[in-house]
Protein backbone atom coordinates (compact mmCIF):
# COMPACT_ATOMS: atom_id res chain seq x y z
CA UNK A 1 0.00 0.00 0.00
CA UNK A 2 2.70 2.34 0.93
CA UNK A 3 4.58 2.06 -3.01
CA UNK A 4 0.53 2.38 -4.06
CA UNK A 5 0.12 6.02 -2.18
CA UNK A 6 3.09 7.05 -3.65
CA UNK A 7 2.03 6.81 -6.85
CA UNK A 8 -0.60 8.90 -5.81
CA UNK A 9 1.32 11.61 -4.30
CA UNK A 10 -0.08 15.05 -6.41
CA UNK A 11 3.12 16.21 -8.28
CA UNK A 12 1.45 18.87 -10.67
CA UNK A 13 -0.60 15.62 -12.47
CA UNK A 14 -1.87 17.86 -15.53
CA UNK A 15 -5.52 18.56 -15.65
CA UNK A 16 -6.01 16.29 -18.19
CA UNK A 17 -4.19 13.08 -16.86
CA UNK A 18 -6.09 14.11 -13.55
CA UNK A 19 -9.25 14.03 -15.57
CA UNK A 20 -8.47 10.61 -17.37
CA UNK A 21 -8.63 9.19 -14.11
CA UNK A 22 -11.68 10.86 -12.70
CA UNK A 23 -12.91 9.28 -15.68
CA UNK A 24 -11.78 5.80 -14.88
CA UNK A 25 -12.98 6.23 -11.51
CA UNK A 26 -16.57 7.04 -11.67
CA UNK A 27 -16.63 4.26 -14.96
CA UNK A 28 -15.59 1.48 -12.17
CA UNK A 29 -17.76 2.86 -9.49
CA UNK A 30 -21.21 3.08 -11.16
CA UNK A 31 -22.28 -0.31 -10.03
CA UNK A 32 -21.51 1.51 -6.39
CA UNK A 33 -22.85 4.94 -7.58
CA UNK A 34 -26.32 4.94 -5.34
CA UNK A 35 -25.24 3.37 -2.49
CA UNK A 36 -24.50 6.46 -0.92
CA UNK A 37 -28.25 7.43 -1.39
CA UNK A 38 -28.99 4.39 0.28
CA UNK A 39 -26.57 5.13 3.09
CA UNK A 40 -27.50 8.93 3.75
CA UNK A 41 -30.83 10.51 4.53
CA UNK A 42 -29.72 14.29 4.11
CA UNK A 43 -29.03 13.50 0.09
CA UNK A 44 -32.33 11.69 -0.24
CA UNK A 45 -33.76 14.41 1.91
CA UNK A 46 -31.86 17.27 -0.54
CA UNK A 47 -33.76 15.25 -3.93
CA UNK A 48 -36.71 16.94 -2.77
CA UNK A 49 -35.43 19.92 -3.42
CA UNK A 50 -35.47 20.18 -7.15
CA UNK A 51 -39.54 20.76 -6.36
CA UNK A 52 -38.45 24.34 -4.80
CA UNK A 53 -36.21 25.03 -7.40
CA UNK A 54 -37.02 27.29 -10.34
CA UNK A 55 -36.76 24.71 -12.87
CA UNK A 56 -38.53 24.37 -16.31
CA UNK A 57 -38.70 24.59 -20.09
CA UNK A 58 -36.38 22.57 -21.95
CA UNK A 59 -33.82 21.19 -19.26
CA UNK A 60 -30.11 20.33 -20.04
CA UNK A 61 -28.83 18.25 -17.30
CA UNK A 62 -24.85 18.17 -16.92
CA UNK A 63 -23.30 14.72 -15.57
CA UNK A 64 -26.43 13.17 -14.79
CA UNK A 65 -24.83 10.30 -13.42
CA UNK A 66 -26.92 7.55 -13.14
CA UNK A 67 -29.77 9.98 -13.08
CA UNK A 68 -30.63 10.43 -9.36
CA UNK A 69 -31.80 13.83 -10.23
CA UNK A 70 -32.71 13.03 -13.86
CA UNK A 71 -36.06 11.86 -12.95
CA UNK A 72 -36.80 14.86 -10.87
CA UNK A 73 -36.10 17.26 -13.75
CA UNK A 74 -38.40 15.26 -15.74
CA UNK A 75 -41.72 16.01 -13.29
CA UNK A 76 -40.43 20.05 -14.28
CA UNK A 77 -39.51 20.12 -17.02
CA UNK A 78 -40.40 19.84 -20.90
CA UNK A 79 -37.87 18.01 -21.63
CA UNK A 80 -34.70 16.78 -20.48
CA UNK A 81 -31.71 16.55 -22.32
CA UNK A 82 -28.79 14.18 -20.01
CA UNK A 83 -25.24 14.06 -20.66
CA UNK A 84 -22.48 12.19 -19.09
CA UNK A 85 -19.50 10.69 -20.13
CA UNK A 86 -19.62 7.33 -19.30
CA UNK A 87 -21.60 4.75 -20.36
CA UNK A 88 -21.76 2.57 -17.38
CA UNK A 89 -23.63 5.38 -15.51
CA UNK A 90 -25.84 5.96 -18.42
CA UNK A 91 -26.71 2.82 -18.57
CA UNK A 92 -28.00 2.45 -14.80
CA UNK A 93 -29.73 6.44 -15.56
CA UNK A 94 -31.49 5.05 -18.84
CA UNK A 95 -32.89 1.80 -16.66
CA UNK A 96 -33.92 3.98 -13.97
CA UNK A 97 -35.07 6.88 -15.70
CA UNK A 98 -37.96 5.87 -18.41
CA UNK A 99 -39.82 9.16 -19.04
CA UNK A 100 -40.58 10.15 -23.19
CA UNK A 101 -39.18 13.58 -22.38
CA UNK A 102 -36.20 12.43 -21.30
CA UNK A 103 -33.13 12.17 -23.76
CA UNK A 104 -29.35 10.79 -22.05
CA UNK A 105 -26.44 11.17 -24.45
CA UNK A 106 -22.75 10.54 -23.97
CA UNK A 107 -20.82 13.25 -24.31
CA UNK A 108 -17.39 15.03 -22.10
CA UNK A 109 -18.72 18.16 -20.40
CA UNK A 110 -14.94 19.65 -20.98
CA UNK A 111 -15.04 19.08 -25.20
CA UNK A 112 -18.64 18.74 -25.81
CA UNK A 113 -20.20 22.29 -26.96
CA UNK A 114 -24.63 22.85 -27.46
CA UNK A 115 -25.98 22.60 -30.82
CA UNK A 116 -29.29 24.51 -28.93
CA UNK A 117 -30.01 26.52 -26.25
CA UNK A 118 -32.32 25.22 -22.71
CA UNK A 119 -33.91 27.24 -20.62
CA UNK A 120 -32.43 25.46 -17.43
CA UNK A 121 -28.94 24.04 -17.25
CA UNK A 122 -28.63 21.50 -14.18
CA UNK A 123 -25.53 19.91 -12.64
CA UNK A 124 -25.62 18.18 -9.22
CA UNK A 125 -22.63 17.83 -7.71
CA UNK A 126 -20.13 18.18 -11.01
CA UNK A 127 -18.94 21.26 -9.73
CA UNK A 128 -15.92 20.42 -7.65
CA UNK A 129 -15.32 17.57 -10.12
CA UNK A 130 -14.36 20.91 -12.54
CA UNK A 131 -10.21 21.60 -12.15
CA UNK A 132 -9.80 25.30 -11.27
CA UNK A 133 -8.02 26.10 -14.50
CA UNK A 134 -11.02 25.01 -16.26
CA UNK A 135 -13.93 27.08 -14.38
CA UNK A 136 -13.74 30.30 -17.29
CA UNK A 137 -14.12 27.41 -19.99
CA UNK A 138 -16.52 25.43 -18.06
CA UNK A 139 -19.32 28.76 -17.27
CA UNK A 140 -18.52 29.83 -21.20
CA UNK A 141 -20.28 26.43 -22.04
CA UNK A 142 -22.76 26.74 -19.57
CA UNK A 143 -23.97 30.23 -20.84
CA UNK A 144 -23.24 29.00 -24.84
CA UNK A 145 -26.07 26.46 -23.49
CA UNK A 146 -28.94 28.81 -22.12
CA UNK A 147 -31.58 30.57 -24.08
CA UNK A 148 -32.23 34.21 -23.31
CA UNK A 149 -33.46 34.61 -19.45
CA UNK A 150 -32.50 30.80 -18.77
CA UNK A 151 -30.85 30.32 -15.52
CA UNK A 152 -27.93 27.69 -14.13
CA UNK A 153 -28.89 25.41 -11.17
CA UNK A 154 -26.40 23.54 -9.44
CA UNK A 155 -26.07 21.51 -6.15
CA UNK A 156 -22.88 20.15 -4.64
CA UNK A 157 -21.10 19.13 -1.30
CA UNK A 158 -20.15 22.52 1.12
CA UNK A 159 -17.33 23.23 2.65
CA UNK A 160 -18.46 21.45 5.84
CA UNK A 161 -18.13 18.06 3.79
CA UNK A 162 -14.26 18.22 3.16
CA UNK A 163 -13.91 16.05 6.01
CA UNK A 164 -15.15 13.02 4.26
CA UNK A 165 -12.25 13.03 1.43
CA UNK A 166 -8.75 12.15 1.46
CA UNK A 167 -7.11 14.83 0.09
CA UNK A 168 -3.88 14.20 -1.85
CA UNK A 169 -0.14 14.50 -0.03
CA UNK A 170 1.04 17.10 -0.12
CA UNK A 171 -1.92 18.46 0.91
CA UNK A 172 -4.04 19.33 -2.20
CA UNK A 173 -7.01 22.00 -2.86
CA UNK A 174 -8.03 20.37 -5.48
CA UNK A 175 -7.77 16.88 -5.47
CA UNK A 176 -8.83 13.86 -3.55
CA UNK A 177 -8.22 9.85 -3.24
CA UNK A 178 -11.10 7.86 -3.32
CA UNK A 179 -11.40 3.76 -2.75
CA UNK A 180 -13.46 1.26 -4.07
CA UNK A 181 -14.98 -2.01 -3.24
CA UNK A 182 -12.00 -3.34 -4.77
CA UNK A 183 -8.91 -1.81 -2.83
CA UNK A 184 -8.43 0.27 -6.38
CA UNK A 185 -7.56 3.65 -5.38
CA UNK A 186 -8.32 7.13 -8.00
CA UNK A 187 -7.01 10.12 -8.11
CA UNK A 188 -9.88 12.44 -8.09
CA UNK A 189 -10.92 16.19 -8.72
CA UNK A 190 -12.78 17.85 -5.79
CA UNK A 191 -12.59 21.49 -4.86
CA UNK A 192 -15.32 22.44 -1.60
CA UNK A 193 -16.71 25.69 -3.18
CA UNK A 194 -17.08 28.49 -0.29
CA UNK A 195 -20.83 29.97 -1.27
CA UNK A 196 -19.25 33.56 -0.76
CA UNK A 197 -16.34 33.02 -2.30
CA UNK A 198 -17.88 31.30 -5.28
CA UNK A 199 -20.54 34.19 -6.05
CA UNK A 200 -17.41 36.47 -5.94
CA UNK A 201 -16.03 34.15 -8.75
CA UNK A 202 -19.00 33.87 -10.66
CA UNK A 203 -19.28 37.44 -10.66
CA UNK A 204 -15.45 37.76 -12.52
CA UNK A 205 -16.81 35.55 -15.19
CA UNK A 206 -19.96 37.27 -15.45
CA UNK A 207 -22.87 36.00 -14.30
CA UNK A 208 -25.42 36.98 -11.17
CA UNK A 209 -25.36 34.20 -8.47
CA UNK A 210 -27.24 33.38 -4.89
CA UNK A 211 -25.60 30.58 -3.84
CA UNK A 212 -26.17 29.44 -0.15
CA UNK A 213 -25.49 27.02 2.41
CA UNK A 214 -28.53 24.16 2.56
CA UNK A 215 -28.65 22.11 6.10
CA UNK A 216 -25.26 22.97 6.48
CA UNK A 217 -24.19 20.11 4.20
CA UNK A 218 -24.81 21.36 1.08
CA UNK A 219 -24.49 24.39 -1.33
CA UNK A 220 -27.15 25.87 -3.96
CA UNK A 221 -26.89 27.78 -6.53
CA UNK A 222 -28.69 29.86 -9.56
CA UNK A 223 -27.09 31.87 -11.30
CA UNK A 224 -27.60 33.76 -14.44
CA UNK A 225 -25.49 35.27 -17.13
CA UNK A 226 -25.02 39.21 -16.66
CA UNK A 227 -26.54 41.40 -19.44
CA UNK A 228 -28.56 38.39 -21.27
CA UNK A 229 -31.81 38.29 -20.27
CA UNK A 230 -32.88 38.85 -23.79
Amino acid sequence: MAGEDEALVDHGLPDDALLAEQMAYYQARAPEYDRVYAEREDLRNLLAAADELPISGDVLELACGTGQWTAALAERARSVTALDAAAETLDIACARVTSPNVLFTQADVFTWHPSRRYDTVFFAFWLSHVPPSRLPAFWNTVREALAPQGKAIFIDEGPSEAWREEFLAPKSASAVVRQLDDGSRHRVVKVFHDPETLTGDLATLGWSADVRLVGGSFMVGVAEPVGERG
